[in-house]
Formats: C-alpha cells, sequence, structure tokens
C-alpha cells in the first residue's frame, strides 16, 4: 500500500494496512469503487457472513449503503480488511483488533496506543518466530539423522 498511517478509509478507519511492499491492485479504480458483499467475499476470501460479523462487532465502520440498503464496499475497505488479515495471521486476538479499530476512529490522539499494541504484537509474532527457527533446526536434524541411518535389509517375501 502507498498510504499512511494518518490516511482512513471511506469507512473511517486506518489505512495502514500491509507491510511497505508493492500495493495490491484493486479491482476498480478510485471512483468507481463500489464493491458488493459477495464481490467482496470473492476478492478477500471471507464469507459474506465473516464481513457481516466484523462490521456487527466494530471491527470494520460503517460501510456505505445503496438506496436499497445493500452494502457497499470501497478500495479503502478492501485496504483494511487485507490490514485485518495480517492482523489475524499475528494471533492476535479479535478482542485486540476490535480495540485497535475503536483507536483509529478516535482519531490522532490514539497515535501512541496504536503503536503500542502493534509493538506488543510484534513482540509476539518474532518470539514465535523463535520457536519456530528451533523447531525447524530440531526437524532438520532429525532429517539428516535418518537421511544418513542404515537400512535395514528388506526380507524377502514368502
Amino acid at each position: 500500500m502507498t498510504v499512511t498511517d494518518t490516511e482512513t478509509t471511506s469507512a473511517g478507519t486506518d489505512a495502514c494496512a500491509t507491510a511497505p511492499t508493492a500495493p495490491r491492485a484493486h479491482p476498480r479504480p478510485e471512483g468507481q469503487d463500489r464493491y458488493t458483499i459477495s464481490e467482496v467475499a470473492v476478492f478477500t476470501g471471507l464469507s459474506a457472513h465473516t464481513l457481516r460479523w466484523y462490521e456487527r462487532i466494530g471491527l470494520m465502520s460503517h460501510v456505505d449503503r445503496s438506496h436499497t440498503g445493500q452494502r457497499r464496499f470501497t478500495n479503502g475497505d478492501l485496504d483494511w480488511l487485507a490490514f485485518v488479515g495480517k492482523l489475524r495471521l499475528t494471533g492476535m486476538p479479535v478482542a485486540g483488533m476490535v480495540r485497535y479499530a475503536e483507536l483509529v476512529r478516535e482519531g490522532e490522539h490514539t497515535f501512541e496506543e496504536r503503536r503500542e499494541l502493534l509493538e506488543a504484537t510484534r513482540r509476539d509474532v518474532r518470539a514465535r518466530i523463535a520457536e519456530l527457527h528451533d523447531t525447524l533446526a530440531v526437524l532438520d536434524y532429525k532429517i539428516e539423522f535418518y537421511a544418513g541411518a542404515p537400512r535395514a535389509p528388506e526380507r524377502p517375501s514368502a
């Protein structure tokens, strides 16, 4: 993404969605970005039920509606959902993600608390990565052991 922490989506949420990599292409350009819930479900891999639940629990701000009441998501909403997906991968509890979303909606005066929440999550992720590195070393050792172990001769069939 190319947006900064201080920008917000049309849903009023923090748009700092992903790591500093190439931005994920949106299906439609700004101004033409009105997606139905089923289109967002296909694009994000989330179910319509999950998207409605995210909105109900406050993980997403109010999503715009058409004149018939149908949800209309924007590119900013897609960016927010991508960020939420990253938070889910960190193992952050849903309550922590909802708290982060609340802080974003409260405004810039919550930057410090948001940073602290993300730093705590980063510490947890780094600890899990260290555990996984240790686990990988054990697996590598065992694989090397078995690769060099002598094979028992096969018994002829009777």
